[in-house]
């Protein structure tokens, strides 16, 4: 029953991960070149959210991780200087 649930969250995840690549392509390779008054440009956020999304999530990202270390190193510091003692 667990491999049925692994899966279908596998798949799901297969699924959101294929709908966000194709839908930034799209916007970022193919809608520069469309005009300013078609209708598909009210499907996609101005352009220079492009550049600002993957930014900031890669900022939040590298800060989370630097953050996770410092606090492991400093709690393994915490449990050296309580054995050495």
């Amino acid at each position: 029953m667990a491999q049925v649930n692994d899966k279908l969250i596998g798949a799901g995840l297969l699924a959101i991960g294929s709908f966000v690549f194709t839908y930034y392509s799209i916007w970022t390779l193919v809608i520069p070149f469309v005009d300013e008054d078609h209708p598909a440009r009210m499907l996609f956020p101005p352009q220079w959210f492009a550049i600002a999304i993957p930014v900031f999530l890669l900022a939040v990202g590298i800060t989370g991780i630097f953050g996770f270390l410092s606090f492991v190193m400093l709690k393994s510091g915490k449990k050296a200087a309580k054995k050495s003692t």
